[in-house]
């Protein structure tokens, strides 16, 4: 086959660019395993769509910050006091600075350090990736990439942008032309606080927004989910600003906004997960042999009192009151604790964020901590929380999408969870009388909405195991099916033939 049929063959270039990523696919580099900056769900999904797209045998590149700490953990047992050099091979691409090269984590930085490090990232694609990659395609994620798609549109190459969460930052001209980005290059594709008279009018005092720049500029933006899509276009979230939510809705009556749904990457799967006891058979047929055990092994590694017929409450996602509606649990933890004390009720929290602390304190007035764990968030601790746990708490105030609701799911905790944006998309309220449903939804953003589906739930636990089990075997094996990683690379790949026809 001659090179030009096989480009053929494989379609259209891809680059795909992304601030985060939970592992690489060993199709793209040999190093692959060491190539792991993860923050949240942004990373999960750009991982799932990178090796999803390389494994179907698809021209993808991928673009990242050269985050030289994280790519070199686990090697100074190995290379003590010396930098070991990266394989990337030809299809990864590193942005080079060294704002990225001794971060702690992804996010480790303060809002004024982020900004410049999303400048620097986007520099070197502009100045360096793009020209050397020659894409047919760029796909971007979030603000850190959100003025790709103005360079994109002046150079012909069609964009998809990607909205997983609706934060933002601006920057000036000034900001960028210092950074080293040739902002004159595109200027009047960006979107300015104030309309912008000209150029050196603009420079120095009219920020430019970056989230709002890459939705303005992109030939479609995709949501991950389509109930969020419709929630910021119709802005019915008063903590959206509102260009964002016109921008959006404007989009969408053009038919250039979408929503599709994430997927929990192939690795949440209780019957391959290498965080669990091998051996276990934990599968829709036999998890209630495996929680029990899974649930035993959860008390004792955060000295709960071992009990496992006590039902666990497990919140995965980071203690963050704007968005994850910890307050909510906040309001309501010692009465649940005291009203399901027959039942031996715990709750287990593996997670960071500011309302870490205020929990803890909760925890220590109430002298609870063998009934409710906080801890920091941990990798094989998380994955051994949905093994261990009989639902997952996700009570957002607003949600683009979740994964933890899905992850739960698969490995029989059933979600609890208020019916927003990517909740609302894949949490249905269950009716055992008619087979139907995959977790507990409440409608109203309160304290007493929250308290009411937990009630829900509890009651559903307490059913006899004739009643209780078929539910959960059924919900494990229909979330396999409908929350598949094939189903989204699938999507993405519809849309990227959209964009080049």
């Amino acid at each position: 086959m001659s090179a030009a049929a096989a480009k053929k063959a494989k379609g259209p270039r891809i680059l795909f660019i992304t601030p985060e990523i939970s592992y690489v696919s060993k199709k793209l580099s040999k190093d692959a395993e060491r190539l792991r900056a993860k923050a949240g769900g942004l990373a999960d999904v750009s991982a799932l769509l990178v090796h999803g797209l390389s494994t179907a045998n698809k021209d993808i590149h991928l673009a990242i910050p050269h985050y030289r700490n994280l790519f070199q953990q686990g090697e100074e047992t190995t290379h003590p006091g010396k930098r070991t050099r990266i394989s990337v091979g030809n299809r990864i691409h590193l942005a080079e600075d060294c704002k990225f090269y001794r971060r702690g984590g992804v996010y480790q930085a303060c809002k004024e350090d982020l900004l410049i490090s999303a400048l620097a990232f986007q520099r070197d694609l502009i100045n360096h990736i793009i020209p050397r990659v020659e894409p047919d395609i760029i796909h971007c994620n979030d603000w850190m990439t959100g003025l790709i798609p103005a360079e994109a549109k002046k150079l012909g190459i069609p964009t998809l942008f990607t909205i997983h969460n609706i934060h933002t930052q601006e920057a000036t001209l000034a900001q960028l032309e210092n950074t080293g980005i040739p902002g004159g290059d595109f200027w009047d594709e960006l979107y300015f606080a104030d309309y912008p008279g000209s150029y050196d009018e603009a420079y120095w005092n009219n920020p430019i927004d970056l989230l709002a720049t890459g939705i303005k500029c992109a030939d479609h933006v995709n949501v991950v989910s389509p109930t969020f899509l419709e929630e910021v276009a119709m802005g019915h979230h008063e903590n959206i600003p509102d260009h964002l939510s016109h921008l959006l809705y404007h989009k969408r009556e053009a038919g250039a906004a979408s929503g599709i749904v994430n997927a929990p990457d192939r690795s949440f799967n209780p019957q391959i997960d290498k965080y669990l006891p091998k051996g276990l058979d934990y599968g829709p047929r036999r998890f209630h042999n495996a929680k029990p055990f899974l649930k035993k092994d959860l008390q004792n590694r955060l000295l709960l009192k071992e009990d496992t017929n006590a039902p666990i409450l497990f919140w995965p996602s980071r203690l963050d009151p704007i968005q994850k509606g910890c307050q909510l649990l906040a309001d309501i933890l010692f009465q649940l604790i005291e009203d399901y004390n027959h039942l031996g009720l715990q709750i287990v929290m593996i997670a960071d964020g500011p309302y870490q602390q205020h929990f803890q304190g909760i925890v220590a007035h109430h002298g609870i901590s063998d009934r409710v764990a906080v801890h920091p968030f941990s990798e094989s601790l998380s994955h051994l929380g949905y093994g261990g746990s009989d639902f997952v708490l996700m009570p957002s105030s607003f949600e683009p999408c979740g994964l933890p609701q899905m992850i739960g799911a698969r490995y029989g905790a059933l979600p609890i969870a208020h019916a927003t944006g990517g909740l609302k998309d894949t949490v249905k309220h269950l009716n055992i009388h008619e087979n139907s449903g995959n977790g507990f939804l409440f409608e109203h953003f309160t304290s007493e909405g929250f308290r009411w589906a937990i009630d829900q739930a509890l009651e559903f636990y307490q059913l006899p195991a004739n009643h209780k089990d078929p539910q959960i075997k059924r919900i494990m094996e229909q979330s396999k099916e409908e929350f598949s990683d094939k189903r989204v690379v699938e999507d993405y790949e519809a849309l990227y033939a959209q964009l080049v026809k």
